[in-house]
């Protein structure tokens, strides 16, 4: 799909080289299409690889969007260049007036925290009622999952015992909806992640739709609002090598680290990861995008409500 990026983005090159459509802002004004306006909240310590892989995946629809970085004024990154933050991302504040046809707010590395214990939190807090008037779909990634049950329908989050970290087997409870659209009876999906949230504190809400689960990882996505959210507890936008990567970065670091479940070859990490995501990942941000985003959002975007 065509993608409009700002120019100069380090995704462009990156992607080029994988083959994907992208388009900087430049080449995308002489067409006359109106653009699909996506918003990130990218609040992931490494930011230019979360911006990759979210925008890998959505380059995969012939509808042309218009992707823009949002950043918290009550928090510096301390992992990206502020050169980087300042030519790609802007305040909260300065969208604050806007409105969106897709959002997604990234997980975040404060999990074991209180939700109020987070410096952040009341910006955060401020964007997920922001979002419920000035967006049509928005996707909860992981912490946000977590953060946008609590603040929305008080539902707790619980410690686990050791981290869930691996790729899981799960199961789309109601698989005629169209976010699942061409998926199978069972999709993996990679987890890193030191708190869960229950089961009957989902069913407790008739608001919420419990719409896929895992034996092992427990619940993987709720969604609420017809469609207008979804709160997904693991990382289908993970690319193939972050779970290596963090393991490798954590093991002999951390007393807690274990070797992720389901993803080396034979278990051993000197092998490369066997890929058992990466198709349904790229169908959901499809069936999100098509069905959730472009075919319910008005033509005129300052009518969403």
């Amino acid at each position: 799909m065509p993608l409009r990026l700002p120019d100069r983005l380090p995704a462009i090159d990156i992607l080029k080289r994988e083959n994907i459509f992208v388009m900087d802002n430049s080449r995308a004004h002489s067409q006359d299409i109106r653009p699909l306006r996506i918003v990130i909240l990218n609040l992931m310590p490494l930011k230019i690889t979360t911006e990759t892989d979210l925008i890998r995946l959505l380059s995969n629809t012939p509808l042309q969007l218009d992707i823009n970085f949002m950043k918290l004024k009550s928090h510096t990154p301390k992992n990206t260049p502020i050169e980087h933050m300042m030519m790609f991302y802007r305040d909260f504040e300065s969208m604050r007036h806007e409105k969106f046809d897709g959002m997604i707010i990234t997980g975040a590395p404060v999990e074991t925290m209180d939700y109020e214990q987070v410096t952040y939190w009341d910006e955060i807090v401020d964007i997920f009622n922001w979002a419920r008037t000035h967006v049509t779909s928005t996707l909860y990634i992981c912490w946000a999952a977590q953060a946008g049950l609590y603040h929305y329908y008080g539902v707790p989050k619980y410690p686990l015992e050791k981290k869930m970290f691996g790729i899981f087997e799960q199961h789309p409870l109601q698989p005629q909806m169209p976010i699942f659209r061409g998926f199978d009876d069972t999709f993996m999906m990679p987890h890193s992640r030191h708190t869960e949230i229950h089961k009957e504190d989902i069913l407790a809400h008739p608001e919420l739709e419990l719409i896929a689960e895992s034996e092992e990882s427990g619940v993987s996505i709720v969604m609420a609002r017809g469609g207008r959210e979804f709160f997904i507890t693991g990382h289908l936008e993970y690319s193939p090598n972050t779970l290596d990567n963090e393991y490798k970065r954590d093991f002999g670091v951390r007393s807690d680290v274990e070797l992720p479940r389901n993803y080396y070859r034979n278990d051993d990490p000197s092998q490369p990861p066997l890929v058992t995501w990466r198709a349904h990942a790229n169908l959901f941000y499809s069936n999100w995008i098509n069905y959730y985003v472009y075919q319910e959002t008005p033509f005129d975007i300052n009518k969403i409500e």
